[in-house]
């Protein structure tokens, strides 16, 4: 499925996910990342998936909530990889646009400098931008990017995006402790977001099981201590770091909804046990679907977890 949701966003509300990337190609291979560890790495665009076919499952969804009551709030480009990848992202926006519902992006940023991708991306009303670091070694280090990738052009690419960008523009900067969080990363952060003006900043932390193991989340005090670097440069700063809820939807086939969301958002298992509970779908689907090497549980600090299994 090329849909997933909708799924309680914390940034977006009531937000209908499309999969416009297989798993998991991308531009970075973040240490942070909780799709996993990134199996494809690339830098050129292509054509992935048919975009009538993804046109045609966003309606047959849209309508199939309509019809339970579900309400969305947008339709948000947010894969497996990097969306930007996709040579169609463009034309499926604007094939998206009939339906009424406003359209999200959600990028890493990496191909910003590409003009394809300048032009594609203002067909959206609501764009996020990664940045999680302004120096390149911390850059290395955080987003492990694609060898052929320049920080530099990453950078001018977004200020030249910002100028004539006319919807909702937001960045989003994921604090990872011993990586990211000192002083001086967010005094360089806050500097380039004070050039930017995004309509809002947003300061994350992991809060699903990430790709590498050792990733935890900085103290209270260095989170606290980062919003108030960034304050004192952009008026509008959020915090990204609770919970969004359990409010996921199903519209028909349980499994094959849970198996879509969880494939790019890891759900808890309290959010699975009520989602099941909703569709009216027994509990011993989860045991199924481990033992078919479908799913995989994981732990991240107190809570537990489960995430689709890829192939690797």
């Amino acid at each position: 499925m090329k849909t997933f949701g909708p799924v309680p966003s914390r940034r977006l509300r009531r937000s209908l996910g499309i999969n416009n990337i297989p798993p998991k190609i991308c531009t970075y291979s973040c240490v942070y990342c909780q799709v996993g560890r990134t199996m494809k790495m690339q830098v050129e665009r292509q054509s992935f998936y048919d975009r009538k076919e993804i046109l045609e499952e966003v309606k047959d969804k849209v309508e199939k909530l309509k019809e339970i009551g579900e309400s969305i709030d947008y339709l948000t480009f947010v894969p497996d990889g990097e969306p930007t990848l996709d040579i169609n992202l463009g034309k499926e926006i604007s094939l998206l646009k009939p339906l009424g519902i406003k359209i999200a992006v959600i990028s890493n940023s990496s191909l910003i400098w590409q003009s394809e991708v300048h032009a594609d991306l203002p067909k959206a009303d609501w764009v996020s931008f990664k940045i999680d670091a302004i120096d390149e070694g911390v850059w290395r280090r955080v987003n492990r990017p694609h060898h052929k990738l320049n920080l530099e052009k990453i950078l001018d690419g977004m200020l030249e995006f910002a100028k004539t960008y006319q919807g909702e523009f937001a960045t989003e900067t994921m604090l990872v402790k011993g990586y990211n969080d000192r002083k001086d990363n967010l005094k360089e952060i806050a500097e380039f977001l004070e050039k930017l003006k995004p309509d809002i900043a947003y300061l994350a932390i992991p809060t699903r099981p990430p790709a590498e193991k050792q990733i935890e989340p900085p103290d209270e005090t260095t989170i606290i201590q980062s919003h108030q670097i960034l304050s004192k440069k952009i008026a509008n700063v959020e915090y990204l770091i609770g919970y969004e809820g359990n409010a996921f939807a199903s519209t028909g086939n349980a499994e094959e909804d849970l198996l879509s969301i969880i494939a790019v958002h890891p759900m808890r298992k309290d959010a699975v046990r009520e989602f099941l509970a909703r569709a009216d779908v027994s509990g011993d689907t989860i045991e199924k679907l481990l033992q078919e090497n479908k799913l995989v549980e994981a732990t991240f600090g107190d809570k537990q977890f489960y995430m689709r299994k890829f192939s690797s």
